[in-house]
């Protein structure tokens, strides 16, 4: 908005902005011209009447030199760095003078002039005397400062100003003889005297801004000479600028002296406020490093794109229910930050919770490649090969920059459309390229907008719809960083905590330290424009023209309610792609009323009664009793019954094997092999199972009670490994075990 953000020096250290002559007040050029050349549209390049009077009062030996100079003949020395103190330079500068006016109009050497004239000290050209002095360009200066800025350039050594808060008295009575030149023509102006007798409020060169020194450090190499006007909104910037050093003012005791954040008006993909660090001139903190560029872990801040592929793919719906369970992937066994379990939990919850168990099974069911392709296309730089990463990519195994990570949010803001962030105004912007689907988009902030701001009460959102944030934390391993991601508004604002030097902190956590820095700009960034930006229709608001619909759902298994569900709840689905099936966790079990066990064949009808029970799977079911939840779950069948139980009218899962795991070898040693080397064989089974058989190679191993290990030595050598059910169910796997050397 023509706020100065810094002025560079040029190449040979001086401060220099070129400014056409229609963008110079004619206040400071009638003043320059009363001043230094009042005849200049009237001479031919050297005015012979000034240079008479020269030439008579240096005959009479005068020490006081007048002037003769013009115009024309001040930009010949200017431009050609004529030497003008003896007659030779002096009859030099009236040539070249002269064979300006040839070659170029009043106009144009007028132009050069107020770009090459000294402004004092290393200031060149009115560009950039107005910018230093006043913070102005030249066409918006008053006639006092434009009268002021005539005076310099005659003797710009002794009259520029010196010292802030310092008048320069040369200055001073320089401008007073200026206005009486002006008054002589504008009579009118007389009465402005008194106010040019004060002195002059001039900034002077130590006090030109040095703003958001990191984004403009980033700017610099896109730079060609001359003013760039940025997409930066400083107001905005001291906001977040304030923020940052209230939060290392307030937590500096617990280490936390560093920070860096990126707000992204994603409706117009400008970079609108950006601070790469608590202090650029720190260097406690390594103040200069960028830390807007900077590649670090983002830890969970990027699973919400794993549910938007899953969603797409059609493998969830933001119902769905996932497993939060000890499981392992060829030999990559994650863990949750809080080293506990959920068991079922809802993609929602389980994306809102951060549970890395769920992110890293969607993960694998989708295939790592996919989510490595997304980070590829939206220019994530220094990727290894897809290779090194597998399913740790879920969890932030790759570092990415803060316009990585604002880059990606601002996909799911604009509906799946991928834009390159914007830092200058008039850079071209880029046709968009779809990364994701609409509807995976809006389901994904759908889900964050739920979640509740830290310490809050609520679990249903914050406040007021419009006021309402989607948002996603990050911490990376070791507690080295700690992100907070959001969508609120028209914006997108990425937040990080942590040390350059990748040390870590215990309060280097991204929801006790990084989400309520973010929430406080939030805040703050509502209080600055009066809210006037909730208006803006949030990207969850609508569904028009989105492939989606709602729909009855189990509360409990989200999935669609049978006439067993007690309770139901609405939600969203991609007509033919979200996976749709009835709930298989409520099912109707026949139960013998004289036994209260389950009904077998032999039961007569009048003592059967069906009930509705929950059927979870055996793992799940360990969960619950560790955790001292109480589930309804049917009773057994008799002992020794001459017929089996009546099933349930639902479908059963097959079992789903544990243990051992895909894709890895097993070795034993060969002096133990068949002997003390064991492999544990563990199965997930429907919570009506009691009892599983394992067959190796249709040898049989053994039994086990549902939701225990059999313990097996086999020999070296290939197998066909399965599990049965008691109700016939089966899951096989193929394992190999070697022996070591």
């Amino acid at each position: 908005d023509g706020q100065l953000l810094r002025l560079s020096l040029a190449p040979d250290e001086r401060y220099r902005l070129f400014t056409p002559l229609d963008r110079i007040s004619p206040l400071l050029v009638e003043a320059t011209l009363l001043h230094e050349d009042r005849y200049y549209y009237n001479h031919p390049g050297a005015n012979p009447v000034a240079l008479a009077k020269a030439l008579e009062n240096e005959c009479r030996g005068n020490t006081r030199r007048i002037g003769a100079s013009t115009i024309t003949m001040q930009v010949a020395r200017l431009r050609f760095h004529l030497h003008t103190r003896r007659w030779t330079g002096k009859l030099l500068q009236i040539a070249r003078g002269l064979q300006l006016e040839l070659h170029y109009s009043k106009r144009q050497i007028l132009e050069a002039y107020f770009n090459l004239a000294p402004y004092g000290r290393n200031i060149d050209g009115i560009g950039a005397a107005s910018r230093i002095y006043y913070n102005k360009t030249p066409d918006q200066l008053t006639l006092a400062e434009a009268v002021t800025l005539a005076a310099i350039p005659q003797s710009p050594a002794r009259r520029a100003p010196r010292r802030p808060n310092d008048p320069n008295p040369n200055l001073v009575r320089a401008r007073q003889t200026v206005f009486a030149q002006w008054v002589q023509i504008h009579s009118e102006d007389a009465d402005k005297g008194a106010a040019l007798a004060l002195p002059p409020q001039m900034r002077v060169r130590e006090e030109l801004p040095f703003l958001a020194p990191h984004f403009v450090d980033s700017i610099t190499p896109k730079m060609k000479s001359g003013p760039v006007e940025t997409t930066l909104d400083l107001g905005l910037q001291r906001v977040l600028e304030s923020r940052i050093a209230a939060c290392v003012a307030t937590h500096g005791t617990k280490g936390v002296k560093n920070a860096a954040a990126i707000l992204v008006d994603y409706t117009t993909m400008n970079v609108v406020a950006a601070v790469g660090s608590a202090g650029y001139f720190s260097r406690d903190i390594d103040g200069e490093v960028d830390g807007l560029a900077m590649r670090r872990s983002p830890g969970s801040a990027l699973k919400p794109f794993v549910y938007a592929l899953a969603l797409q793919e059609g493998l969830i719906q933001p119902h769905s229910l996932l497993k939060d369970t000890p499981t392992g992937f060829a030999g990559y066994n994650p863990e949750n930050f809080d080293k506990g379990f959920a068991g079922p939990i809802q993609a929602g919850e389980a994306l809102r919770q951060s549970r890395n168990v769920p992110a890293v099974s969607l993960l694998a069911r989708l295939g790592a490649g996919k989510f490595y392709r997304l980070l590829q296309d939206v220019g994530v730089e220094k990727l290894e090969p897809e290779s090194h990463y597998g399913l740790t990519l879920a969890l932030g195994s790759e570092g990415v920059s803060l316009r990585d990570v604002a880059r990606l949010y601002a996909i799911l803001a604009n509906h799946g459309l991928d834009h390159p962030l914007r830092d200058l105004h008039n850079s071209p912007q880029a046709a968009p390229v779809r990364r994701l689907s609409p509807e995976a988009s809006f389901l994904v902030l759908d889900m964050l907008k739920d979640a509740p701001r830290p310490g809050a009460l609520n679990t249903t959102g914050w406040g007021h719809p419009a006021a309402l944030v989607a948002w996603k934390t990050g911490t990376s391993w070791a507690f080295r960083d700690a992100w907070t991601a959001a969508v609120f508004d028209r914006y997108v604002l990425v937040v990080w905590v942590g040390n350059f030097n990748s040390a870590g902190n215990a309060a280097f956590v991204g929801r006790q330290t990084a989400a309520p820095l973010l929430f406080s700009m939030i805040d703050a960034i509502r209080a600055h424009t009066g809210n006037a930006e909730t208006d803006t229709p949030a990207p969850w608001e609508s569904t028009e023209g989105l492939n989606l619909r709602q729909v009855d759902l189990c509360a409990l298994s989200g999935e669609l309610a049978t006439p067993q569900c007690p309770h139901r709840i609405q939600g969203w689905f991609i007509p033919g792609v979200s996976p749709i099936a009835t709930c298989g966790v409520h099912r109707e079990i026949p139960i013998d009323t004289r036994t209260g066990l389950r009904a077998t064949e032999e039961t007569p009808i009048s003592a059967v009664k069906k009930e509705v029970y929950e059927i979870w799977p055996s793992d799940l079911l360990a969960l619950f009793k560790a955790a001292g939840i109480a589930r309804r779950i049917p009773p057994a069948a008799p002992q020794n019954r001459a017929s089996p139980a009546i099933s349930s009218s639902s479908g059963e899962a097959p079992p789903e094997i544990r243990s051992p795991k895909a894709g890895l070898v097993y070795t034993v040693s060969r002096s133990d092999s068949g002997s003390n080397a064991s492999i544990s064989l563990a199965a997930t089974t429907a919570g009506d199972c009691r009892e599983t058989y394992w067959f190796a190679n249709a040898t049989f191993l053994g039994r086990a009670k549902a939701g225990e290990s059999l313990f097996w030595n086999p020999r070296p050598g290939s197998y066909h490994l399965s599990v049965v059910d008691e109700k016939g169910h089966t899951a096989s796997r193929e394992v190999t075990v070697e022996a070591t050397p």
